[in-house]
């Protein structure tokens, strides 16, 4: 049996660029100035929110550049620029982490996004009818992306899809049109099948339970309230990052001893 041939750069790796040197002329990274970078109130304050949830600040930069991509569109270097001037991070670092996850897009992209679960539980379903469907209603609509997804975790509402970051489920083809209008009127969308307003995923627990309605968002625990003391007032973000390891000093052979007791008998 003859090997499958795999196709190789002349350096000998399938990714490009490992025969390209560092250009060590180049000046080295800096942090945006924050006195001159112009980053919009409301994205400042999602940043700021999201930083005073941890020890580390680096560990905002995932929800930082979603509260950056869902204002700008995409993660453009403008947008880079304005999460970094705030978290004062590099833009080198946050565009290390942009381009690892594929939930963000470093490129153009329409402003909606529609992902369609089609893993095993979701296509056994009828995934992949209802992702037909979603792709043909939104052919017309430049402003939605549609794509398929290995699996998003919610097989309880299978078939479902992640629309902008709600979970909706389970779907039939004709929801797929519904979805269109819900996002070009900017309303919520299919806010009776939300995975966050599900009591239980099986219909039978509850037999003759009343119809549930979504509740005001403003008062339920989901709104986003980190960060805020009872009065309403924004506690300050941390300051300099915590360190990533905290080196623990030995104690001398005298103190342990000491501790145990005295010598050893």
């Amino acid at each position: 049996m003859s090997a499958t041939h795999v196709p190789r750069f002349g350096h000998g790796s399938r990714v490009p660029g490992w025969d390209e040197a560092a250009d060590l002329s180049k000046p080295p990274a800096t942090i945006p100035d924050p006195a001159t970078t112009r980053v919009p109130q409301e994205l400042r304050t999602r940043i700021e929110a999201a930083m005073a949830k941890y020890p580390d600040r680096r560990s905002a930069a995932i929800p930082a550049l979603h509260a950056a991509q869902e204002a700008h569109g995409w993660c453009s270097p403008e947008a880079i620029d304005q999460v970094a001037a705030v978290m004062q991070l590099t833009p080198a670092y946050l565009s290390s982490v942009a381009t690892f996850y594929d939930m963000f897009s470093t490129v153009p992209k329409p402003r909606n996004d529609v992902f369609v679960c089609t893993n095993i539980s979701c296509s056994l379903r009828g995934a992949d009818e209802f992702f037909e469907a979603m792709t043909a209603a939104a052919t017309e609509d430049p402003d939605v992306n549609v794509r398929s997804f290995e699996c998003l975790g919610a097989c309880d509402i299978a078939p479902m899809a992640s629309v902008n970051g709600e979970y909706v489920g389970p779907l039939e083809p004709d929801d797929a049109g519904r979805i269109i209008e819900d996002l070009r009127a900017g309303r919520s969308v299919l806010e009776h099948k939300q995975l966050r307003y599900r009591r239980c995923a099986d219909p039978e627990v509850e037999t003759g339970a009343q119809e549930f309605s979504p509740p005001d968002r403003a008062e339920t625990p989901m709104s986003d309230t980190a960060g805020l003391q009872p009065e309403g007032e924004r506690i300050d973000r941390p300051g300099p990052s915590a360190p990533i390891e905290v080196p623990v000093e030995e104690e001398s052979t005298e103190e342990a001893k000491d501790e145990e007791g005295g010598p050893d008998q």
